[in-house]
């Protein structure tokens, strides 16, 4: 019998020195991979009624610094991100809502729109969201309209088949106004788009915003005009499944509802569900999770039982539980708003819940556990979260 030999006494004092130097540079790249890893943290942007804040996060998403609040004394209604432009919705009481952009979250810009004429009969009130789709960044806004920007978001433009949709004169507000804050694009069909309005409904373009057509067979209706019978849906939420464009949730006034061919049809999804009404919806796409936050009723506007949970779908909304513990189980009254609920990119997922009470939950585990970030803010309005 032979006596093993190791490969490396075979080579040459060359080889063995090349395979050496692989070796090393195969685990410095290893060792290079693993610090990206780790140092990846979380930066949180809260929105509320007194200024933006920035939470970052260590790296193991349990430590937190806070910083602002950036736009001392306005109300920041919506946050939004393309590529490294970061873009706040605020609203001023003497000013006025404008939308400001940064490159660096240190430095700010106010940007030229969007705004509806001077001599007509809307006005601005409030930006809802930015939001990125089709190769363009767009604006829902109240009074009811969206706005697209093709530079960025330096410069805006009414989408005219929208903001003036042959069903306009009919569109009533809801209770937080006339607004169109729910934007999802098709990342497959630039041309394809989706825009939530309260209380009007549904609406999707085929055609790059040229033509709309309301999307809401299978919803209950909340405010019926006897003569126009697709509009006076309250829709409050909308969350896309990353792989299939069709698949939308829907976080409805009068429940919660899926598609899966993309707005024709609408069924209702609530096994499990403390309730139908609520506001925040969204989806996680690695392990494609839906997240909401149901509330007692339209009438009782709180917590069911005075217990704040974050309920989780793990079978695209067939059933739901809550998720997680950490969540405060009593006298819990506040509500999460509509923006107030956001996800990081992280695996596992962080999930983040703002409260009217200002109150910002975290979790590092997809909702299997929860703490609240050391500080009181006031009011939470919108919540973001940006992996830096």
């Amino acid at each position: 019998m032979h006596a093993p030999v190791d490969t490396l006494d075979v080579l040459g004092p060359e080889s063995r020195e090349r395979l050496a130097l692989e070796g090393l540079e195969l685990r410095l790249e290893h060792v290079r991979a693993l610090s990206i890893l780790v140092v990846m943290r979380t930066l949180l942007i809260i929105g509320t009624d007194k200024g933006a804040f920035l939470a970052r996060s260590d790296a193991a998403r349990t430590a937190w610094t806070i910083e602002g609040p950036l736009f001392k004394g306005w109300r920041i209604t919506a946050i939004g991100r393309d590529g490294g432009r970061t873009f706040l919705g605020v609203n001023s009481f003497v000013y006025g809502a404008t939308i400001q952009a940064s490159d660096d979250l240190a430095k700010w810009r106010q940007v030229d729109g969007p705004a509806y004429p001077k001599d007509g009969t809307r006005k601005l009130t409030q930006i809802w969201k930015v939001q990125p789709a089709g190769g363009a960044l767009f604006a829902g806004v109240a009074e009811a309209g969206l706005f697209r920007s093709d530079d960025r978001g330096d410069t805006w433009k009414p989408v005219a088949g929208l903001n003036d949709h042959p069903t306009r004169e009919k569109w009533m507000p809801g209770a937080g106004g006339l607004c169109a804050h729910a934007i999802v694009g098709d990342p497959t069909n630039p041309q394809r788009m989706w825009c939530g309005i309260s209380a009007v409904g549904v609406f999707r373009t085929d055609d790059g915003g040229r033509t709309w057509q309301s999307k809401n067979r299978g919803v209950t209706v909340v405010l019926e005009d006897k003569t126009t019978r697709d509009i006076g849906y309250c829709v409050h939420g909308l969350a896309q499944d990353a792989r299939d464009p069709n698949l939308i949730w829907r976080q409805d006034h009068k429940g919660m509802y899926r598609t899966r061919d993309g707005g024709d049809s609408w069924e209702k999804i609530e096994r499990g569900l403390p309730s139908g009404f609520g506001f925040p919806l969204v989806r996680e796409p690695r392990r494609r999770a839906l997240y909401a936050v149901p509330l007692e009723s339209d009438e009782f506007r709180m917590p069911p039982g005075g217990a704040l949970r974050v309920y989780r779908s793990l079978d695209g909304g067939e059933s739901w539980a809550p998720s997680g513990k950490g969540l405060p189980g009593e006298h819990a009254y506040d509500v999460v708003l509509r923006g107030a609920l956001a996800l990081d990119a992280q695996d596992p997922p962080g999930i983040y819940v703002g409260t009217t009470g200002g109150t910002v939950y975290a979790s590092r585990d997809a909702g299997e556990s929860w703490q609240a970030l050391p500080f009181g803010a006031p009011r939470v309005v919108c919540l973001a979260a940006f992996t830096e």
